[in-house]
C-alpha cells in the first residue's frame, strides 16, 4: 500500500521508466513510432510540462515571500549578516570538495582517454546545431555583467525575465528595511507577506500531489524516446559522473551533517527523501523548492527564519552537483580531445567551478553553457559539448538531486551553528543512534 507521498512519486519514476524502455523496445522491433511519437509528444511531455509550470508560476512569489521573512525575523541586521556568512562559508567550502571529488574521479578513471575521434566527432556532428545554439548563448549574463546585474534597475522587469538572484536580493533588502522599520505599517506589511506565504504554500501542497503522474510521464518521455543507446555510447562517462556524485552525497554529505550539524544521517536522509526524489524527477532545484522548504521545516525541524533564508539562497547558488559535474565533464572533454592539464590548470578549473556552480540556473541543461565557457579556458573547442548533451538529462536529474541535498544539509549545519548547541529534535535523534 502505497501511502506516502514519496513512495507514490518514486512508483511513478519506476512504472515512467519501465514503460518508456518497453515502448522504445517496442519500437526498435516493429518500426512503428507514430503510437510511441503521440504517446510522448501529445500525452506524456505536455502532462509533465504542466506539472512543472504549475511550480515554476509558485517559485517566485514562494522566493520573495520567503526570503523576506526569514530576513525580517531574524532579531537584529547583525545575526541576519552572520547566518548569510556561514551559509556563503559553508556552501563554498562544500562546493569545493565537491569538485575535488571530480576532478579526483576524473584523473584515476580517464573516462575520455581513448575516446575514438571517429566516434568523437560523429556525436558531435549530431548535436552540431543544439550545441552552437548553446555556445553561442548571449555572454552578457557572464563575468562582470552579472555581478553588476545583481541589483536589478528594474525589480518588475528583473521578475518578470526570471532574474532569480536580483529578486533575491532586493527580497532580502526588504527584510533588512523591515527589521529597521518597527512601526505598524511595517508590521501590516509583514502580515500580508505572510499571508502571501500561507496561501502559495497551500497551493504548493495541492499541486505535489500530482507529482506522482507528473514523474511518471517526465520518465516515460525521456526512455521512450532514446531507451539505453545514448546511455551506453557514453557509459565510461556517466559511470564515473554517477560514481563522484554518489561519494559526495553517500559520503561526504553525511560527515558533514553528522560531525558539523551534529545530526543523524539516518534521520537526515528519511526527512529529505521527498525532495531528493522529486529534484532527481524534475531537474530543476527551483521547481523542487517548495517542497525543499517543506521538508527542511516539517521532516527536519529546522527553525524556520532559518531554514527559509538558506534553503532560498541555496537552490540559486549552493550547487555541489552542478559544479562537480562541470569540472569532470570539462576534464573529460580534455581527455577526449588529447589536451593534458597540469595540477595549477586543475587548480584553476576547481576555482572557476566554485563560482559558475554558484552562479548557474536553477533549470533543466543549465550546465550546458557554463561547461562551454569553461572549455575555451583550457583550449578546447566549445562545441565539444556535443558529446555530452545526449547524456545529460539523466546526469542532470542526479546532480540536481544532490543540488538539493546539498541545501538541506548545510540548513542543518547552518541552524546548528546558529544555536550554538544542538536543536532539541536534534539531540534526540542524535543520542538514539538512529
Amino acid at each position: 500500500m502505497l501511502s506516502s507521498l514519496h513512495a507514490k512519486v518514486f512508483f511513478g519514476f519506476l512504472l515512467g521508466i519501465a514503460l518508456g524502455i518497453g515502448s522504445y523496445t517496442y519500437v526498435q522491433a516493429t518500426g512503428d513510432i507514430e503510437a510511441v511519437n503521440f504517446a510522448i509528444d501529445w500525452i506524456a511531455k505536455p502532462a509533465g510540462q504542466l506539472f512543472l509550470n504549475l511550480l515554476f508560476m509558485l517559485v517566485l512569489p514562494l522566493m520573495f515571500s520567503a526570503l523576506v521573512l526569514a530576513v525580517s525575523d531574524v532579531s537584529d541586521v547583525a545575526a541576519f549578516g552572520r547566518i548569510g556568512l556561514r551559509t556563503l562559508v559553508n556552501t563554498a567550502v562544500l562546493t569545493a570538495v565537491a569538485i575535488g571529488v571530480g576532478l579526483l574521479a576524473a584523473n584515476l578513471l580517464h573516462p575520455g582517454v581513448g575516446f575514438d575521434p571517429a566516434i568523437r566527432d560523429a556525436v558531435m556532428a549530431e548535436s552540431a546545431i543544439k550545441a552552437h545554439a548553446i555556445v553561442s548563448a548571449d555572454a552578457s549574463a557572464s563575468g562582470i555583467n552579472a555581478l553588476v546585474g545583481v541589483v536589478p534597475r528594474n525589480i518588475v522587469h528583473a521578475a518578470s525575465t526570471d532574474q532569480f538572484l536580483s529578486v533575491m536580493v532586493f527580497a532580502v533588502l526588504l527584510g533588512i528595511a523591515l527589521v529597521l522599520t518597527p512601526t505598524p505599517a511595517a508590521e501590516a506589511f509583514k502580515l500580508a507577506i505572510q499571508g502571501l506565504n500561507e496561501l502559495v504554500m497551500k497551493l504548493i501542497g495541492l499541486i505535489v500531489q500530482l507529482a506522482p503522474y507528473a514523474v511518471g510521464c517526465l520518465m516515460y518521455a525521456l526512455c521512450a524516446r532514446f531507451g539505453w543507446d545514448l546511455l551506453l555510447l557514453l557509459g565510461r562517462f556517466m559511470l564515473t559522473v554517477l560514481l563522484a556524485l554518489g561519494v559526495h552525497m553517500f559520503v561526504v554529505l553525511p560527515l558533514w551533517v553528522r560531525f558539523a550539524g551534529r545530526t543523524s544521517p539516518a534521520y537526515f536522509f528519511r526527512g529529505s527523501r521527498e525532495a531528493i526524489v522529486l529534484a532527481f524527477s524534475t531537474a530543476s532545484s527551483t521547481a523542487t523548492l517548495p517542497t525543499t522548504l517543506k521538508v527542511a521545516e516539517h521532516n527536519l525541524g529546522l527553525p524556520p527564519g532559518v531554514a527559509r533564508f538558506v534553503v532560498t539562497i541555496g537552490a540559486a547558488t549552493n550547487h555541489h552537483g552542478t559544479a562537480l559535474f562541470e569540472g569532470l565533464a570539462v576534464l573529460f572533454l580534455v581527455q577526449c580531445f588529447g589536451v593534458t592539464l597540469g595540477l595549477g590548470q586543475q587548480a584553476m578549473l576547481l576555482g572557476l567551478c566554485v563560482l559558475s556552480g554558484m552562479g548557474t540556473a536553477t533549470v533543466p541543461a543549465a550546465s550546458m553553457p557554463v561547461i562551454a565557457m569553461l572549455l575555451g579556458y583550457v583550449h578546447v573547442p566549445p562545441e565539444g559539448i556535443g558529446l555530452i548533451i545526449g547524456v545529460d538529462r539523466l546526469l542532470d536529474m542526479c546532480r540536481t538531486a544532490l543540488n538539493v541535498t546539498g541545501d538541506l544539509a548545510t540548513a542543518v549545519v547552518v541552524a546548528h551553528q546558529e544555536a550554538g548547541s544542538r536543536p532539541t529534535v536534534f539531540a534526540r535523534v542524535w543520542d538514539s543512534g538512529s
